[in-house]
């Protein structure tokens, strides 16, 4: 499925294929945790959109950024665009945590996935903005007269 943002000439792969193509690039831990992580998003929110963004990043929507997956030498990063705002009751946060806006969990090799905590928070990051979304543009608090 094509989408608008991403970054594909005219009759480029698509997003999905560009993330299965990195995930058989990779060839090692690094895509098989990839591949865990886009099929707990998928499992977690049917509706998620794969995007390919920045020259490389896997990124995966619904009503805005729920989350990227960057791939590194050593660690494989979700990156959840409003991290600081979510509720995180398990603690997989553990990367990015100075932020005030992005939170990060980062897997290394030979780390278990919390599958339960990983999809409650994916449909957490698509509640948070599907209800940014469903806020009026004009609902902002203004000061009170005197």
């Amino acid at each position: 499925m094509k989408k608008s943002g991403s970054d594909e000439g005219e009759g480029a792969a698509s997003p999905s294929q560009l993330i299965d193509a990195r995930i058989t690039e990779l060839g090692d831990w690094r895509g098989e945790t990839l591949a865990r992580v886009r099929l707990l998003i998928k499992q977690a929110d049917p509706e998620a959109i794969e995007e390919w963004k920045w020259r490389g990043v896997p990124v995966w929507s619904h009503a805005g950024i729920i989350c990227t997956g960057e791939t590194y030498k050593n660690v494989v990063k979700m990156t959840f665009a409003k991290g600081a705002s979510l509720e995180d009751p398990s603690g997989l946060f553990n990367s990015s945590l100075e932020g005030n806006t992005r939170r990060a969990i980062d897997f290394h090799e030979g780390d278990t996935i919390d599958e339960e905590a990983l999809k409650a928070l994916v449909r957490a990051a698509v509640a948070l903005n599907m209800s940014a979304r469903a806020r009026p543009s004009g609902s902002r608090k203004t000061p009170r007269s005197a």
